[in-house]
């Protein structure tokens, strides 16, 4: 393969994984036991790069047939035109979704294939506009007992330097003003104390729980109702407490999805998902769509591969230190950042974005085909 040329794409495959969780967990309007991962291999001369998203299995089959199909032979340098050629062939599929995923997936092995190329860590092939990222701890979900909770939570600050910490709220409403203070004493005033209801409450209900917890000082706030309602987090916004933001943007697919969200001034943050979004490259797009509307952006989950592309945009606020995906990626993959003094940062010693299936490990945790 030509250093500055690339190569055709000979080769586009992909396998699912399903790992199952610690402990129960669930939030304010979904339970699980476990996280599929679907990971992408594409391979064009003599190097591959590789990408994951966090989705269905069958987006494995969709990258193997129909975006497989879509890209095959184009210049794997070329990954606009990928991206572009994906996009059309999801059309009467639907782009957003599972097909988004998918593509989400592709397009970072793509990525992560050309920094191989050239022998350089991702960020630096992006263009680093850091060197490296805050990170916020993620979990406490309502599924966990308050000793669980205050244990998690009070973890992310003592070991590995978080600056704030999110919980889930909106199962049983009621006691959530207890866990709320339960949290909050057990990680102490220094560190800021986010709450996520994924669409739980309505905006009544939202304010209601937020005046019953005003001596938890919640700075972040994350779907207090459903992101599809771009008015009623436009509502709260300006009716709650001027030091909580509004947060949401986790199902951003679309370019059209961030920016009906900004232009609503929905939001006091964005998040978007690099292994939902686009990839690298609906990542790279939404955050300059952000800078445009003056707008912070935060990363939502995969901490893994969100770091290179968040040190390439100037924007990014934080990232999310998920406890299910931190957990996924350190058991998975080779590379996988380690959070110290409430950041991680890319390894400049790995090309690409520095991460390397562990094949054996993996395998005990692999869908059969069709299943």
């Amino acid at each position: 393969m030509s250093e500055t040329t690339g190569a055709p794409i000979q080769g586009l495959s992909a396998r699912a994984y399903r790992i199952p969780t610690d402990r129960p967990e669930a939030d304010g309007t979904f339970a699980w036991n476990s996280t599929t991962l679907v990971f992408v291999t594409v391979e064009a001369g003599d190097q591959s790069g590789i990408g994951y998203t966090y989705a269905d299995a069958c987006a494995a089959s969709l990258v193997g047939t129909v975006l497989a199909a879509a890209i095959r032979q184009k210049n794997s340098f070329d990954i606009p035109a990928c991206w572009n050629a994906m996009q059309r062939a999801v059309r009467n599929i639907g782009r957003s979704g599972v097909a988004a995923c998918a593509i989400s997936a592709v397009d970072t092995a793509l990525w992560d294939l050309k920094a191989r190329c050239f022998d350089v860590p991702l960020a630096q092939l992006l263009g680093a506009a850091r060197t490296e990222v805050p990170v916020y701890g993620s979990g406490g979900f309502t599924t966990y007992t308050d000793e669980q909770l205050r244990e998690q939570l009070s973890g992310w600050v003592e070991h590995n330097g978080c600056r704030a910490v999110k919980m889930k709220i909106g199962s049983e409403p009621e006691r959530d003003p207890r866990r709320v203070l339960a949290a909050k004493a057990a990680i102490g005033g220094a560190c800021e104390l986010f709450v996520d209801a994924n669409g739980a409450f309505s905006v009544k209900q939202a304010l209601r729980f937020i005046r019953r917890c005003r001596e938890a000082e919640i700075r972040w706030f994350e779907e207090p109702v459903s992101s599809d309602d771009a008015a009623g987090l436009g509502r709260l916004r300006d009716l709650l407490p001027g030091a909580t933001e509004v947060a949401a943007g986790e199902y951003i697919y679309t370019l059209d999805d961030a920016r009906t969200l900004l232009s609503a001034e929905a939001v006091d943050v964005l998040q978007a998902d690099v292994t939902r979004c686009g990839g690298i490259t609906g990542m790279m797009r939404i955050g300059a769509l952000c800078e445009a509307h003056h707008i912070d952006l935060s990363g939502h989950c995969a901490p893994s591969l969100h770091r290179h592309v968040a040190c390439a945009l100037p924007r990014v606020r934080h990232l999310e230190w998920f406890h299910d995906h931190v957990r996924i990626e350190q058991m998975l993959f080779d590379g996988a950042p380690l959070a110290s003094d409430g950041v991680i940062r890319p390894d400049p010693g790995r090309p690409g974005h520095g991460l390397t299936l562990k094949e054996r490990d993996a395998e005990r945790f692999a869908i059969p085909a069709g299943e």
